[in-house]
Formats: structure tokens, C-alpha cells, sequence
């Protein structure tokens, strides 16, 4: 097994830490936040004082965190300068198609192999070892990357050179964002009909308007499989985050002079309901406006 890195220990990458190490990696685990570091602890990696000291030595640098703002000063600051030059560099965050580009760019140039493998799945995912990636690279850092994914994921798949995979997870986080309004907007029409939530449930799930939102993350509780409408909406995927992900898409459609009605619109509904202050609030429980 491997000498691995992970830098970023919150809610997504302390499962993906834990998953790394139950694989038998030695992972030399870093971040701000002292609890995570314990927990990562108790799940079998090595905490370590900073973030430079978790890189060297390492054959494998993992982060995972908030903006590109904070990749690129990791990378700056810990990885440029401290990486083994045979170390495979992979970032899960979700930042901008831009600042992935940048970052493979500057590692690039420091003979250093980068991808960018951001994520989708959510927290239980992460947990279960079960999420998919998405990977932005050269082909030869994709396939020294793709192990060390695997046992973080139930599906590695190279979606073309550096920045493919946050083009990749801003274009499904687009359409998972619309799908799920209008999904609730559909449950809602049919309240109003006067239909049973089951009743549309079982019909609209074997019809053509059936899809994921509908039937793995339906937004109403007691309908389809146990989804955080069974648990007033807590836990899932953050509404604050499927916000993040719109706004990113909303800049990369601009920039490539995409035209996102749907998408524009998605944003608009999820600003309003993450400024109601419903932030932390499962993304699905937009069904409460309407």
C-alpha cells in the first residue's frame, strides 16, 4: 500500500480519508479543524501538523476543499516545493474549470502529474465508499490516479484532459439542481389535483417523467427510499452547496457563451432559499416553497 496525503477533512473528504486507510494506506491526514483531525485519527490515518508535512514523502497528494482560492494556495504554499516528483497529484474539490487548468498548468510545469476528480455521491457516499469521480488529465495521470479513486468510489471515470471533470460535475449538478425543482414542483401540482403522493410516486417512477430526484432522492418523506425528507431534511447534500455548484456553472456557461435558462433559473430559486437562511438544509427540502 501507499504513502497517501489528504488535505481537507470536512464533511466529504473525512470519509474518503477513512476509506484510504481501511484500504491499508498510510495517510498522513491534515486540516484546520482540530476535531477532524481526531476523528480522522480514529478512523486509522495519521494526523499531522500542517499541510506540507502530510505531502512529503507522500506517493499520492489528495485535497479536498472549499474553493479554488484555497486549491491553489495549498498547492502553492505545501505541495510546489515538498511533492516527491513521482507523487501523483489529485484534487477532489469543486472549484472552477479556470483554476483546475491553472493548477494542472503550474504543476505541470514543476514536472509534477495532476488531476482534477471532483465528486458526486454526498456525504453517505463518501462515507460508504461508494462515489463516482469524474477526472480532468492526461491519460497517464488519470490511470496512476484511478487506484487510489477506486477505493474511494464505486465508479472512476476519465472524462478527458485537465478541467473535463469540474466541466463534468458543474454540467450534472446543473440538471441534478433543475430535475429536483422540478420534481417538487410536480409533487406539488399533484397535491393540488387532488392525487395521492404514493400514487403519483408509483406511477410517475415507471412513466417517462421518472428520474433520479423522483426515485432515489424523492423530496417527499414516507414516499420511494428512505431519502433526508424522512429526516426534516437533514443531511444529504447541503442546499449552500448545490449553490456553490450552480453559481460555478452559471460562470462556466458565461465564459463559454452557453445559453442555461433552466440552469439561470435553478440558481435564482436555490439563492432565494439559501438566503431564507435554509443553507444547511438537504437541497430537496426546496419543496418547502413551493
Amino acid at each position: 500500500m501507499a504513502r497517501v496525503a489528504f488535505i481537507g477533512l470536512g464533511n466529504m473528504g473525512g470519509g474518503m480519508a477513512a476509506n484510504l486507510a481501511k484500504h491499508g494506506h498510510d495517510v498522513r491526514a491534515f486540516d484546520l479543524s482540530a476535531a477532524a483531525l481526531d476523528k480522522a485519527q480514529a478512523a486509522g490515518c495519521l494526523p499531522v501538523a500542517g499541510a506540507a508535512e502530510a505531502v512529503a514523502g507522500a506517493e499520492a497528494i489528495v485535497t479536498m476543499l472549499p474553493a479554488g482560492a484555497h486549491v491553489e494556495s495549498v498547492y502553492a504554499d505545501a505541495v510546489f516545493g515538498h511533492a516527491e516528483p513521482s507523487a501523483i497529484l489529485i484534487d477532489c474539490s469543486t472549484i472552477d474549470v479556470a483554476t483546475a487548468r491553472r493548477v494542472a498548468e503550474a504543476a505541470a510545469a514543476k514536472g509534477l502529474a495532476a488531476v482534477d476528480a471532483p465528486v458526486s455521491g454526498g456525504i453517505g457516499a463518501a462515507n460508504a465508499g461508494t462515489l463516482t469521480f469524474m477526472v480532468g488529465g492526461p491519460e497517464d495521470a488519470f490511470e496512476r490516479a484511478r487506484p487510489f479513486l477506486a477505493d474511494m468510489g464505486k465508479a472512476v471515470i476519465h472524462a478527458g484532459a485537465s478541467g473535463a471533470g469540474q466541466a463534468a460535475k458543474m454540467a450534472n449538478n446543473m440538471l441534478l439542481g433543475a430535475t429536483m425543482i422540478a420534481t417538487c414542483e410536480a409533487f406539488r401540482l399533484a397535491e393540488r389535483l387532488g392525487l395521492d403522493a404514493q400514487t403519483f410516486y408509483d406511477i410517475s417512477s415507471v412513466s417517462s417523467g421518472q428520474s433520479w430526484s423522483m426515485t432515489s432522492y424523492c423530496p417527499l418523506p414516507g414516499v420511494g427510499p428512505e431519502t433526508p425528507a424522512d429526516h426534516d431534511y437533514q443531511g444529504g447534500f447541503a442546499a449552500a452547496l448545490m449553490l456553490k455548484d450552480l453559481r460555478l456553472a452559471m460562470q462556466a456557461a458565461e465564459g463559454a457563451g452557453a445559453t442555461t435558462p433552466l440552469g439561470a433559473h435553478a440558481t435564482a430559486l436555490y439563492e432565494a432559499f439559501v438566503a431564507a437562511g435554509n443553507g444547511g438544509t438537504d437541497f430537496s427540502g426546496i419543496i418547502r416553497t413551493l
